[in-house]
């Protein structure tokens, strides 16, 4: 395709911007989609007088759907036995297991027709059921509703649907727990892990050992990177009684929800270190200047007596299969200096420290194999040797997952490099609220696959569910928790329940989120407001442009700028489609704000268009691949930092990955250098996935902190990636800036790629 004429571009542009144009939604809203939905002509009209039948009236999805009546409907409809040689006049809903017995597990079939509704499925496959069915009924509170006749038969794809929520860092009581479990539920999504314990907080009472929440349930000062969001001086206490756990245990029980504790070891120990010190380790007396790292247990026997009594409790409070026990991120050097261990790996015929944590996690695994439970840990417990029986959560990115998956280990995909991280940020914008240094968008969660397809056939069976998670080191609030897992969930869910075939994102964000953000905000929920555009801050390229912007939320206004300025609900309401002349040379800012009948607003977007003549191709023939690098020596907290720091060496790089600079470096600046090809004259948008640590040039050009547009001739043009990165900091989860990845939107497509090595030439 050559450079993108003036009609072309403008119809180029109407269609990657017109964000929900009407169309049928084959999926009539339900989120995730199901398997099979086929629609046939009639309605069925429910009332106060449709009465419902069940195989078991109490069961607690029947007690589900007539709660949903009252609350929602202010109905009390008639809910009797079901017996199919009774037949009754009028309109009947029906939930039985009969003809349940050839379904999947969890799956469900749901029959419309004029005069019955009838749901067949056993306990779980029932549950999800109804939770389809009363995604049907319209949000308003209207007496009576018109469901389409249909038939759905849906399972899931994964049997492991999950979210992991910290109350280490920030505490969330049990009613603030129970409102994540009833979003779960609603969206089919079936096992909360419940990250109880780190380094700021144990947040469990164990009977056995009161010190671990009399002193370890404290939050002392802390805080992460630059983030702090706790007044100085101020510690608070927060932990779960047993008889709370118990409790929501139960509660997220009858909504066919496992809940998977998480009692991190060896490392983020930090609490119970300062409520049991004797469990660390001692620095040899030789060592001069011993580590400060405190957050490790010493692999006594006395250690390992506590943490079996510690996950004997934990198990009589959990009954289900899986404990989950970290293993991630141990900083091994208080064992290094230890004489203790050292004479421990020398004793016991170990390689290393590695080995010493595959003991450590390897001994607790057959403890908890014996009690008839299984282990799932972090991607490093694969350091030393993967434990016999373990499930491997993979999160450092998928290759943890590929390897565990190749040994025949069972793995639950969560990668933080796949928009599973929900406390990333959600976009570029100064004005989202304070998250960890990363972000993805919304369609990069949703489109993400959690089967690597460099696995064969038979390994690919060992990647048993997918799992989104939310850190809270910038997560102090209830309203910050719900901002940051909505609309997310809803991505996940689909990612969990449905077949790859029947994901559609269009149709998902265009037509069936519309009636989930009408509930949010029925259910008073911070939900995160869908910008108008998706990308936040774009660059548009050429001299005429259609603007079209729009809402994915009900009843929600648009409000726009054309003069810089953040609009406000008092600037121009958008009505219809707007079309922009551009000057050669100028360039034509146009802002805008979606405000919710509720009256939550998103945040301001922000799209310059830009009459930019196309840049010339640089003369470069040698093709040779990679990037130069520059080393630069130094702890940065700014990009502009590094014009002043001294090299600490140069040479070739054959990506951007930092790893190997980290070994020697572990704070430390870098400077890539050299050409990419572009293959045929047209309109590029770059843009970084982490910004607040990286710059990038074409041609000399300074994309910037937004989507970067630039009209690039055919040919090969300069490009320089300006990145530094600073060592985790001391204690728990430290997790470092992630290595520098630019995204590349190719001219006539809308496809955003990973600029990947071979595009790299010096």
């Amino acid at each position: 395709m050559k450079f993108i004429s003036t009609a072309l571009f403008t119809l180029f542009v109407v269609l990657q911007l017109n964000t929900a144009n009407a169309q049928e939604d084959p999926y009539l809203g339900i989120v995730p989609a199901p398997v099979s939905l086929i629609k046939s002509p009639g309605q069925f009209i429910f009332s106060k007088t449709t009465v419902i039948k069940a195989d078991r009236p109490k069961e607690q999805a029947v007690e589900l759907f007539k709660d949903f009546l009252l609350n929602n409907r202010g109905l009390n409809n008639r809910i009797i036995k079901y017996s199919p040689k009774v037949k009754g006049g009028g309109t009947s809903v029906i939930f039985t297991s009969r003809g349940a017995a050839g379904l999947p597990n969890e799956g469900y079939k749901l029959t419309i027709t004029p005069r019955k509704i009838t749901v067949i499925g056993k306990g779980a496959g029932l549950f999800y059921g109804i939770q389809t069915l009363m995604q049907l009924f319209a949000v308003d509170h209207a007496a009576s509703e018109s469901l389409p006749c249909l038939v759905i038969n849906d399972e899931p794809r994964f049997g492991y649907r999950g979210i992991m929520l910290d109350v280490s860092r920030h505490f969330f009581n049990v009613k603030q727990v129970k409102q994540v479990i009833d979003l779960m539920a609603a969206y089919k999504l079936n096992n909360f892990h419940w990250h109880l314990v780190d380094g700021q907080g144990w947040r469990v009472e164990i009977k056995k050992y009161p010190k671990l929440t009399q002193i370890g349930g404290t939050r002392q000062q802390t805080m992460f990177g630059t983030n702090r969001d706790w007044p100085d001086g101020l510690d608070y206490t927060g932990f779960y009684t047993q008889d709370e756990i118990k409790d929501v245990v139960k509660y997220a029980a009858q909504k066919y929800i496992n809940i998977v504790p998480e009692i991190e070891m060896p490392a983020h120990s930090d609490a119970a270190l300062r409520a049991y010190p004797e469990l660390m380790c001692t620095p040899d007396t030789g060592i001069k200047n011993p580590a400060r790292t405190t957050g490790l247990y010493c692999p006594t026997e006395e250690t390992f007596t506590f943490l079996e009594n510690v996950l004997t409790e934990v198990m009589e409070l959990f009954p289900g299969k899986y404990i989950h026990i970290g293993g991630d991120e141990a900083n091994k050097q208080p064992w290094k200096e230890s004489a203790f261990c050292q004479n421990l790996i020398r004793q016991l015929g170990l390689k290393d420290e590695n080995a010493l944590q595959s003991y450590f996690i390897q001994r607790i695994e057959k403890f908890l194999n014996a009690k008839g439970r299984s282990i799932i840990g972090w991607d490093e417990i694969l350091e030393g040797g993967l434990a016999p029986n373990a499930t491997v959560m993979s999160w450092t990115g998928e290759q943890g997952g590929i390897a565990a998956a190749r040994q025949k280990h069972n793995v639950i995909m969560t990668p933080q490099t796949t928009g599973l991280y929900f406390d990333h940020y959600q976009s570029k914008s100064s004005l989202e609220p304070v998250s960890f240094g990363r972000y993805a968008v919304f369609s990069e969660t949703y489109n993400y696959e959690p089967v690597p397809n460099v696995l064969t056939a038979d390994e690919k069976k060992y990647i048993i569910g997918v799992q989104g998670n939310l850190w809270t080191e910038y997560v102090p609030t209830v309203a910050k928790l719900q901002y940051q897992i909505l609309p997310r969930l809803f991505a996940l869910s689909e990612i969990a329940w449905s077949k790859p075939e029947r994901k559609d994102y269009k149709n998902f964000s265009e037509a069936r989120l519309a009636k989930h953000f009408a509930r949010l905000d029925a259910m008073h929920y911070n939900y995160r407001v869908p910008t108008a555009f998706e990308v936040i801050d774009t660059m548009l390229i050429g001299p005429k442009f259609t603007m079209s912007p729009k809402s994915a939320v009900p009843g929600a206004k648009i409000v726009y700028t054309l003069n810089g300025r953040d609009p406000l609900d008092t600037d121009l309401g958008y009505e219809s489609p707007i079309t922009f002349n551009i000057p050669p040379g100028e360039k034509r800012t146009f802002k805008t704000v979606v405000i919710t009948p509720s009256g939550r607003r998103s945040l301001p977007t922000n799209t310059i268009m830009y009459n930019q003549a196309p840049v010339a191709a640089v003369n470069y023939t040698a093709n040779n691949p990679g990037l130069k690098f520059t080393l630069i020596r130094g702890v940065f907290t700014s990009t502009n930092q590094l014009d002043y720091a001294p090299t600490d060496s140069t040479g070739i790089a054959k990506s951007l990955e930092t790893t190997e600079f980290r070994k020697t470096r572990p704070s430390a600046g870098v400077v890539f250098e050299g050409y990419i090809s572009v293959i045929t004259d047209g309109i590029y948008n770059f843009s970084l996935a982490n910004y607040a640590d990286c710059q990038l040039f074409i041609d000399d050009i300074k994309l910037g902190e937004n989507e970067g547009a630039i009209s690039l001739l055919k040919g090969f043009h300069k490009i320089k990636i300006r990145h530094f990165y600073n060592a985790p900091p001391a204690g728990p989860r430290r997790r470092a800036s992630p290595s520098p990845r630019v995204y590349i939107v190719a001219a006539g497509t809308t496809d955003r790629r990973v600029i990947t090595p071979e595009m790299f030439f010096n």
